[in-house]
């Protein structure tokens, strides 16, 4: 199960984020998955719960995009959606794709309350 290691790496960047951001507690984390990515969104919104665990960003809301995979025929030139590897151009029939989005995981927000600073 790479989600696992998907979610950890994903909560590095949000606690680093959240750290650099001085925040006492990240409320919501809004995750990009590719279509092309052989994610489960599910299974990868339970691993970041359970990795966060005990960190800033316990209990914080999880939003899963789904980003649509994209290629580019190098045949025909055309730009076209790709639902899945294998796929051939639905204008010229080529296998000759060049895959151009939708293998990505991205952390594309952080919600995050601040803590109360001293006046010193």
């Amino acid at each position: 199960m790479h989600e696992l290691s998907l979610a950890e790496r994903a909560l590095q960047i949000v606690d680093t984020a959240a750290r650099q951001a001085q925040a006492s507690r990240v409320t919501r984390i809004r995750l990009a998955v590719g279509a092309l990515a052989h994610v489960d969104a599910e299974t990868l919104r339970y691993c970041c719960e359970l990795v966060s665990r005990d960190t800033l960003a316990a209990g914080a809301q999880i939003d899963i995009e789904r980003l649509a995979g994209r290629a580019h025929c190098q045949r025909c030139a055309a730009d076209i959606e790709l639902t899945q590897f294998g796929q051939t151009c639905p204008h010229c029939g080529s296998y000759a794709l060049q895959i151009t989005a939708g293998e990505e995981l991205q952390v594309l927000d952080v919600a995050i309350e601040q803590g109360v600073m001293p006046c010193v």
